[in-house]
């Protein structure tokens, strides 16, 4: 089996990839803007909260008719639709002048931003053979591993030094060059499926994920009452028992939960996989709260260490090919996966008085780890996804992938507000994040050893670790 990366798929995948980029950013870069923009719309900083929490919830609506639209339009047609609606939307958004006008142009860059992503990913695998989805997976997860690190950063730049209008005005020239790229590299879409659309499953679906979304992270930002927080969370695992019963009884159902029976693809994704990218989730958050509120640092100075830690991220994508080739998947889940959680306690355990090499070297180590786990996952989710459940499995993927990404940053705040109440002290300390880094760190170390329970071959077709051990 050859493992060489061609060309043609290596330029799908990073189109794909810069796409995916855009969308993650806009959902993100906002973020050090909203007290200027407040302030130019007349309204309190705390009111601006709902072009985010717009833009969120209309993705969670939108996400589960991508397999859908994908199926019966086309992957290519849908993607460039999308591109068009989140560069339009982020025009409006850069022009708007006043909250109403802002939020919903916010609402339509949701939707656009939505579809990206599943169908993103769908192009990428029709366009790789198996043995190119190692290399083509990890190119597409590098937007998820920086956009939210570096997206406030980019945003408050542009903030401070230009305007807080081209923070969405950036995305027009982008936006253009990306849909000139799918139409000059992404190969035409060939047939389609003419099946109904379930109308059913797709609101039940779309008030879950919403309602769950919305609840938990009103819970983490501390927009909501607990009552209510824990209330919309509750409906939304109702109604997600009821979408779950409509879709395994419908005849032409809106996702495809026979995916879910594979292996691979549930352990990664929606079992032990789902507190790991909890943990990876969760642990950027606690990180940069922990260098200011706890060490004291000005947000630069926090932003210089957080990047250590993203520049283990980086580096570890040059060598995850060869890594996961040579030990396997489940070697690599396991035994990263523990490595990951120990460097996540050991996170809790830096101080203000820490010699800055060792910080470094352990936020290094970090990254490093994350890096790996989160393309590993990532990668052994599509091993054994054949073709014509590619579309259901990338748009239940980018599902978990919303829930994991609130839930991570929802837990990791309801562990330092339960430990600040239980110690009776005033505010937040170091001894709070302490705690929150060990409950994290040991959620991925257990989720990383159920893992042990895959099969030692498991994905090696992908990875082509058979292949080496043979040899």
């Amino acid at each position: 089996m050859s493992h060489t990366f061609s060309a043609h798929s290596r330029n799908v995948s990073l189109v794909v990839a810069a796409s995916m980029f855009m969308q993650i950013l806009d959902g993100v870069i906002i973020v050090t803007a909203l007290p200027v923009m407040a302030r130019d719309f007349g309204v309190a900083t705390l009111d601006m909260s709902i072009g985010i929490t717009a833009y969120m919830l209309m993705a969670a609506v939108v996400i589960p008719s991508a397999s859908w639209l994908s199926d019966r339009f086309g992957a290519r047609r849908v993607f460039l639709i999308a591109m068009l609606v989140s560069t339009v939307s982020s025009l409006a958004c850069g022009l708007a002048t006043d909250l109403t006008q802002f939020v919903i142009a916010r609402i339509v860059q949701g939707a656009g931003g939505a579809l990206m992503f599943p169908i993103g990913r769908v192009i990428v695998l029709r366009s790789v053979q198996k043995s190119e989805i190692v290399q083509a997976i990890g190119l597409t997860v590098w937007p998820a591993l920086f956009a939210p690190v570096v997206g406030p950063a980019i945003g408050g730049f542009l903030t401070t030094y230009v305007s807080w209008h081209w923070n969405f005005l950036i995305n027009v020239p982008l936006g253009i060059a990306g849909m000139l790229l799918v139409l000059r590299i992404i190969p035409a879409d060939t047939g389609s499926k003419d099946r109904p659309f379930d109308w059913a499953g797709f609101v039940l679906t779309g008030i879950s994920l919403a309602a769950l979304l919305y609840g938990f992270e009103g819970l983490a930002q501390g927009t909501l009452s607990l009552p209510l927080a824990l209330g919309l969370g509750g409906l939304g695992l109702v109604v997600g028992v009821g979408a779950v019963l409509r879709l395994r009884r419908a005849s032409h159902p809106l996702l495809d939960l026979g995916t879910l029976r594979i292996p691979t693809f549930a352990a990664s994704e929606a079992l032990a996989g789902a507190v790991l990218r909890l943990t990876i989730n969760a642990t950027p958050f606690l990180l940069p709260l922990m260098f200011q509120v706890g060490f004291g640092l000005d947000p630069l100075a926090a932003g210089g260490l957080v990047l250590v830690y993203f520049l283990g991220n980086l580096l570890m994508k040059t060598v995850t090919t060869p890594i996961l080739r040579r030990f396997g998947f489940r070697s690599i889940l396991t035994v990263n996966g523990t490595l990951a959680g120990l460097a996540i306690i050991v996170c809790g355990f830096l101080g203000a008085d820490t010699a800055y090499p060792l910080t470094f070297a352990i936020l290094f180590v970090a990254g490093l780890t994350r890096s790996m786990q989160f393309t590993a996952l990532a990668t052994l989710a599509f091993a054994d996804v054949d073709g014509e459940k590619r579309g259901s499995a990338s748009t239940l993927s980018s599902m978990f992938q919303q829930i994991s990404m609130v839930f991570g940053v929802a837990l990791a705040a309801a562990i330092l507000n339960v430990s600040q109440v239980v110690r009776g002290t005033p505010a937040l300390d170091l001894t709070d994040f302490r705690i929150a880094f060990i409950v994290v760190g040991a959620m991925c170390i257990l989720a990383s050893l159920q893992l042990l329970m895959l099969p030692r071959e498991a994905g090696s077709e992908v990875s082509g670790h058979r292949r080496v051990q043979a040899a």
